[in-house]
């Protein structure tokens, strides 16, 4: 008996000795550690708003998105084109292109009172938002695999994202790099222009029916799903040696999983939110594991068909064959980067693409200037590289779309240790969030008319546009460039260059310009356009 006695003090005196240590380590990461971080930030002048006990500024994000302050009377919150001359080419629709406060209004607060670098907190998250242009320019330059993608991406959005491409830091980053960079170098993209043509020729041969079908030749098209279709047949060709129509459950669950995830972007510092059986977090489990299911599906397919192949799936086929890992951490390497791929490559291209028309719609005079570009150098042709390379006018339309409503609303980064950028320390775990779109639009970098659609700006390229060449990104920066950028610039030449040179474009009564915020800047009410045969 007395030993018993013993050993439950002994039990006892251990479970207490743990109980407490579990309570110091909680202590420290919930409490001490984000206090400590704001505390060195504080010292060095970046200040922000007071942050609350595990949730940070989550509370006063929420309150400010579903109240968002009214925007200034000269850039309306949205503008309903019903009032319009929509078919009349000599009618320029006004919309504006200051949103900033309708999707992220809390910053617009914060940077009144802050400026444009400060500290707030996202759970126990610590993230600093960086749009000074100087620290911006220092945050390019950097090379070091110390600074790399947030682990929340992993962690919190690891159902979206996995480990693949676009979330993965260090060894395995580079490894994915090694082999998926040459596959969608410019000289493999080059020899894509005939596949990509067949894509959108698809399109067009669509809308034509449609325009056809109208007793008075203009149709009223809902063009966001035209777009999707567009480019995730183009990827599915490109990267799967397949259709569009192979993959489309693939992409619908994506998407699905996409915007279910997007309903706790700003939870994402939360410890254990994920991990609750919430509704949202049940669908989202039940995505991952059918999203999984279909793309091992895909590469059984691959591997039985014994066909030769070359494209972007047997190049991560063999990566992960090659990589010295585990079976089932091989299949996870493979359904990571076909995920990133499929997101990365599908809604960027269709997005930035709806936008342009967008654009083009509602200025005529550029409209008319690119018709004109495309047709004198293309000349109804397939165009090779050197017809794409010269249609300069289109170019610069489409860096003008991209600096409006970039695909990627902010670049984050964090500090994998200790590192110090433009005179500033920043310590371990700290994330860096620059606001591209905010960036793109400031009056400092860019002018007077930088909510102004006016591609003139980049008639002698990218430094003559604005005062900071670095502040302009659209496809990220450094050594985590999109490596998909040239691909995705071939189709959207291809898309637009062959929409403008067959039919004319205004604005539908029913169009709405109201960009809101998921995981990249879309139109809250899709794009309708009245299209007309030439």
């Amino acid at each position: 008996m007395e030993i018993i006695q013993i050993l439950i003090k002994i039990l006892t005196t251990i479970a207490v000795v743990v109980g407490v240590g579990v309570v110091v380590r909680l202590y420290n990461a919930l409490v001490k550690n984000p206090e400590k971080v704001r505390a060195v930030l504080q010292k060095q002048g970046i200040g922000g708003p007071p942050s609350t006990f595990l949730l940070g500024n989550i509370l006063e994000i929420k309150k400010a998105i579903s109240s968002p302050p009214p925007p200034p009377p000269s850039q309306p919150e949205a503008t309903n084109i019903s009032e319009t001359s929509a078919g009349d080419d000599d009618h320029e629709a006004q919309i504006s292109h200051n949103y900033d406060a309708n999707i992220l209004p809390f910053f617009v607060g914060w940077r009144q009172k802050y400026g444009k670098l400060f500290t707030f907190s996202l759970g126990t998250k610590q993230i600093i938002h960086v749009n000074r242009t100087d620290i911006v320019k220092e945050i390019t330059r950097i090379t070091s695999l110390n600074l790399g993608r947030p682990s929340y991406l992993r962690k919190e959005l690891g159902p979206l994202f996995g480990e693949g491409i676009l979330t993965s830091n260090g060894p395995t980053w580079q490894y994915q790099k090694k082999i998926l960079a040459p596959e969608l170098h410019i000289d493999k993209v080059k020899g894509m222009t005939s596949l990509v043509w067949d894509s959108a020729t698809g399109l067009l041969n669509s809308w034509k029916s449609k325009v056809e079908a109208e007793e008075g030749g203009i149709a009223n098209i809902h063009v966001d799903q035209d777009f999707l279709d567009f480019s995730g047949d183009v990827i599915s060709k490109a990267c799967f040696g397949s259709n569009y129509s192979k993959g489309k459950d693939i992409f619908g669950k994506l998407n699905t999983l996409k915007d279910a995830m997007a309903k706790k972007i700003f939870f994402v510092g939360v410890p254990g939110l994920s991990n609750l059986p919430t509704k949202n977090n049940r669908e989202i489990w039940g995505l991952v594991k059918e999203i999984h299911t279909l793309i091992v599906k895909v590469v059984k397919e691959r591997k039985e068909s014994r066909q030769s192949h070359k494209d972007l799936l047997q190049t991560v086929l063999e990566g992960a064959e090659n990589a010295e890992m585990s079976r089932d951490a091989k299949e996870q390497f493979i359904v990571d980067n076909c995920k990133n791929i499929y997101l990365a490559a599908q809604e960027t291209v269709a997005i930035t693409a709806a936008w342009c028309l967008v654009l083009l719609a509602s200025n005529p005079d550029w409209q008319a200037r690119v018709r004109a570009e495309v047709v004198e150098i293309w000349g109804g042709q397939i165009p090779d590289s050197e017809m794409l390379r010269k249609v300069k006018l289109m170019t610069m339309v489409i860096q003008e779309t991209l600096r409006l409503y970039p695909p990627g609303m902010a670049l984050s980064r964090e500090a994998l240790t200790d590192v110090n950028i433009g005179g500033i320390n920043v310590p371990k775990g700290v994330n860096l969030w620059t606001m591209v779109m905010k960036l793109h639009t400031d009056p400092d970098t860019w002018g007077p008319d930088s909510y102004d659609f006016n591609p003139e700006r980049f008639a002698n390229g990218i430094s003559g546009a604005c005062k900071v060449p670095q502040s302009y990104m659209p496809f990220g920066f450094g050594p985590r460039v999109c490596l998909g950028q040239n691909l995705a610039m071939l189709e959207l030449k291809m898309i637009v260059g062959l929409i403008v040179s067959n039919f004319t474009l205004s604005l539908s009564p029913n169009y709405v310009h109201s960009p809101i915020m998921k995981f990249v800047i879309e139109p809250k009410h899709g794009i309708n356009l009245l299209v007309k045969k030439l």
